[in-house]
């Protein structure tokens, strides 16, 4: 990809989680254009590459958009990366050896070290906790070997970040001890208790879309069948 495609990628990805946009807003190519100083073919690029990852919409003969919340897909998606993730830390947990345990504390002890929200804007994630994070879910699964599986795996991750950054302002993601349950995963996936591991993911997945729903962002949009 070129250069100029990669920085409008990571230009729109951090605008969109940053709630720029609302859900369901329309992203136009010749206005992203503009603010990116590229070419609207380098943008549609950059949509379609988006899209991929789930933080786009892509519509035929509509468009771009942000996508829109859906209280059904993302009990769908959660209830997938679960069952996914579940198989997968048992395959990493049969399979990991010292040298997935030193590099997971050391993601681990990163992730700790960067704090959660911007200091500017304390309902927005920090970006750099967002990579740190997500390198933490890596690691932990990574011994298990399969690349469809951890493929799929992020995949679904990525399609609930913008869940979860519109409910970053709740009162019950504040409460939220985010924190100690990565520490919970940590222990479990170094004591090598592959059931113990698969069910705090889950409780970990699960506790996110219980945050997302008492946050309200899901009461006045329609499930569809």
């Amino acid at each position: 990809m070129a250069k100029a495609s990669t920085h409008s990628v990571a230009g729109i990805r951090n605008a969109i989680l940053e709630g720029r946009w609302s859900p369901g807003d329309r992203l136009q190519p010749s206005a992203l254009a503009v603010h990116f100083e590229t070419s609207t073919t380098v943008i549609r690029e950059s949509l379609t590459k988006l899209a991929g990852e789930g933080l786009v919409t892509s519509k035929p003969n509509r468009g771009f958009f942000v996508p829109e919340l859906n209280l059904r897909e993302l009990a769908d998606i959660t209830e997938l990366r679960c069952v996914t993730e579940e198989l997968a830390a048992r395959l990493a947990v049969a399979r990991g050896d010292l040298g997935w345990e030193s590099g997971l504390i050391a993601a681990h002890h990163q992730l700790a070290r960067i704090p959660r929200h911007l200091s500017h804007s304390p309902v927005v994630i920090n970006p750099e906790w967002g990579s740190a994070h997500r390198d933490f879910h890596r690691a932990l699964l990574s011994p298990c070997d399969c690349a469809p599986m951890l493929a799929l795996s992020a995949n679904l991750a990525n399609s609930t970040l913008l869940y979860r950054r519109w409910a970053a302002t709740s009162d019950a993601a504040s409460a939220r001890n985010v924190e100690r349950e990565h520490e919970q995963l940590l222990e479990a996936a170094l004591s090598h208790d592959a059931s113990k591991l698969a069910s705090l993911l889950r409780e970990h997945y699960e506790g996110s879309v219980q945050v997302i729903l008492e946050a309200g962002l899901l009461d006045a949009v329609p499930v569809r069948a």
